[in-house]
């Protein structure tokens, strides 16, 4: 009980600049001293030895409480935790594609048996890894469109959901603008300042229902920002409108290498701004020192009187 009370380990002060104020009182105390007049009073050796401790006992509290009150003014604290402000995080729907064509191989020049939603899901994985600060859903899509997690800062848990998805787990065909109208439903009515999808395809858009210019719509009205990433197609057209829609971008890759260079660029350019708003919990000790210089003030003033009497 006592360890947790007083437990000082990692303390340091708020204001550390304060303690130059002792050297300020010990200036003062050698070069400030007030001028007094001088007696003469025969047989003062009488009461020598009584005055001197009385003076020692002054001057000892005294300075014990100019530098406790100092210690106290710095503010001696404890930095316990760090609390994210989620509110100035990312909402951010990856909508993938996982139609009949990611089965073909090629995509990995290093790995050239690897298919290319293989390749995805391990570029995608190490993705969600470094996005702790933001919401993020998952989506996938080939004939119809699943939402495979919504959002969820749960990491871990997307990771294994995404390690668990398959090829043409929704269908062989490629619903890409049925799935992009998805995640805007999935973000639509989220409060934070950003709101993205990242959308990954490998063909054209053979099932969907909806009109692309609909979805444009439905992009701009909500405030979402599109990035596409068409990978060893060039479906353009399509990509362009959407991305474009809000101020977005459309990448086009054909190979892992180029593929993970994508996704570490759209990683630099949508950065959190969580990290300046940061929430830490600190626990403050100045307490202690005030409460020393209370009383070793009282005693200054105790000594003081009896060495006046």
């Amino acid at each position: 009980m006592l360890d947790s009370i007083f437990d000082f380990q990692g303390v340091s002060f708020e204001y550390p600049y304060v303690l130059l104020l002792i050297i300020f009182f010990i200036l003062c105390s050698k070069f400030c001293k007030a001028k007094v007049t001088s007696y003469y009073v025969p047989h003062l050796f009488i009461y020598e030895k009584s005055s001197t401790f009385n003076s020692s006992m002054v001057s000892f509290f005294k300075w014990s409480t100019i530098v406790f009150s100092i210690l106290a003014l710095a503010s001696p604290v404890k930095e316990l935790n760090v609390i994210n402000n989620k509110k100035d995080g990312i909402d951010m729907v990856l909508s993938l594609d996982t139609s009949g064509s990611m089965r073909q191989i090629g995509f990995n020049k290093n790995n050239p048996e690897q298919n290319r939603w293989d390749v995805v899901k391990d570029i995608v994985d190490d993705f969600v890894s470094k996005r702790t600060n933001d919401n993020i859903g998952l989506v996938v899509f080939g004939s119809s469109v699943m939402t495979a997690s919504p959002l969820s800062y749960d990491k871990n848990a997307q990771k294994k959901i995404l390690k668990g998805l398959g090829i043409a787990v929704v269908g062989e065909k490629t619903a890409l603008i049925d799935s992009v109208a998805t995640a805007v439903n999935i973000l639509k009515n989220r409060k934070t300042k950003s709101k993205i999808i990242i959308l990954l395809t490998d063909g054209e858009d053979t099932a969907s229902s909806i009109p692309l210019d609909v979805v444009e719509k439905m992009i701009k009205k909500y405030n979402i920002k599109l990035y596409a990433i068409s990978i060893a197609s060039m479906n353009s057209f399509v990509l362009n409108k959407l991305s474009l829609s809000n101020g977005g971008k459309s990448f086009m890759a054909k190979s892992k290498d180029q593929l993970k260079n994508i996704y570490e660029e759209i990683d630099k350019l949508e950065r959190s701004k969580i990290d300046q708003n940061k929430v830490v919990l600190k626990e403050y000790f100045y307490q202690y020192p005030l409460f020393i210089a209370f009383f070793t003030l009282l005693f200054f003033v105790y000594f003081k009187n009896k060495k006046e009497l």
